[in-house]
């Protein structure tokens, strides 16, 4: 089976197709510290088997954390997070003979930031969209000069992550979060909106920046998102007849073809208006199997037009028992070179153990798709699952929906 190949991106070898996804557990401390939880489910997530370990969210500055637990490497806690990375690198070893590679995620997450628990937007612009039903809207958007000053703290918690032992960095821009929201300020005035140039010139600049903080051997890398799932122009990847539009998706992954980036994870839609473009599941708006047919669209459509980049596949985790399956199907067709899994490894961290090990997954086991680990941390909690992981999370998820 092709999801059991190794690959080589940028001279490093993934030992198979399968992707943890990042999926932010808010459990780190308020320095920005691996908590307890951060550690145990790191720990579970060494022992799946997995090509590449995407870690979550991480923040570059202290006003764009999305929430007060989220982690945020800083010289003080660097080498917290580099004996995590021994000791998941020694139980993988161990128990698969190979480890897998291990990758940051730097964000900004814009006009999500709260850093002290509530709401502290810094916005690329104001999107009627996403402010709709809000009371607050003081908020100016961030200057050009506020925007000058990310590259180099991008590049900073670049060199933290080598520091730290992770095999390569991912420069976010999805789900809304600062950089994608820039994607579509069409009518932002100055050098970071308007053109297409202007609208990716922060996204890109950081990315070059941390290129050039970094050798040769740490990878770099983004997760980006391909459409927004809103109308244009509240929205990147839709033409002025609302439809999807890739073509400046296409744009962006030329550049970063130019820069010698090999590896994207490509997903869409906004978790916090549209979650189920992004996020498939059983109750939404719409069938999930349409959402999971949109992003197979979607990525398919950019990994036939961009061969030799190696694409991530995402909504994976909606196909449940026949999810490996389903993906193998994907990896033959060519609509991706890699399958990324987010909910299944909250709820069934050894699944890709046990279809090694049986040829199937276990339906005791399987992400029912109920969406409670995102309700849980929307309302303030730490996300896990509390179905499959009832011990530890069921009686937080009690806790936190209850308030």
């Amino acid at each position: 089976m092709i999801i059991n190949e190794a690959l080589t991106v940028n001279g490093r070898t993934v030992n198979n197709r399968i992707v943890f996804q990042p999926m932010e557990g808010c459990d780190g401390t308020a320095d920005g510290n691996i908590g307890e939880l951060t550690q145990r489910r790191y720990m579970r997530f060494a022992e799946g088997g997995a090509g590449i370990i995407w870690f979550e969210a991480t923040a570059v500055c202290k006003n764009g954390r999305a929430n007060p637990r989220q982690l945020y490497l800083t010289e003080q806690n660097v080498d917290t997070y580099k004996n995590l990375l021994q000791n998941m690198r020694s139980v993988s070893l161990e128990k698969f003979g190979y480890t897998p590679l291990m990758i940051l995620q730097m964000t900004h997450s814009g006009r999500y930031s709260k850093p002290n628990g509530t709401p502290e937007p810094i916005v690329a612009y104001r999107n009627p969209l996403y402010e709709k039903g809000k009371e607050d809207l003081s908020y100016q958007s961030i200057t050009d000069e506020e925007c000058d000053a990310l590259p180099e703290m991008f590049a900073h918690t670049a060199q933290l992550a080598e520091k730290a032992g992770f095999d390569g960095v991912d420069v976010k821009c999805c789900h809304g979060y600062l950089f994608d929201e820039f994607l579509s300020a069409y009518d932002r005035k100055g050098k970071y909106g308007g053109s297409f140039e202007n609208r990716t010139r922060l996204y890109l600049n950081c990315i070059d920046a941390v290129k050039n903080a970094l050798p040769d051997t740490m990878l770099v890398t983004t997760r980006l998102s391909a459409y927004d799932g809103f109308p244009y122009p509240f929205g990147f990847g839709a033409s002025e007849q609302k439809e999807i539009d890739l073509t400046e998706a296409e744009k962006i992954l030329a550049e970063l073809q130019k820069r010698n980036i090999e590896l994207v994870n490509i997903t869409i839609g906004n978790p916090y208006l549209i979650p189920h473009i992004n996020r498939p599941f059983v109750g939404g708006p719409e069938n999930g199997e349409i959402g999971v047919q949109r992003a197979v669209k979607i990525t398919g459509e950019l990994q036939k037009a961009f061969p030799t980049l190696k694409l991530i596949l995402s909504a994976l985790s909606f196909k449940g028992a026949d999810a490996i399956n389903f993906a193998e199907k994907r990896l033959e067709n060519g609509d991706c070179s890699l399958v990324g899994f987010g909910r299944m490894t909250f709820a069934y961290p050894d699944f890709y153990c046990d279809f090694l090990e049986n040829g199937s997954l276990d339906t005791n086991k399987l992400c029912v798709k109920c969406g409670n680990c995102s309700k849980m941390m929307r309302a303030g909690g730490v996300a896990g699952c509390p179905i499959r992981d009832k011990e530890i999370y069921l009686p937080l998820y009690k806790k936190y929906m209850e308030k």
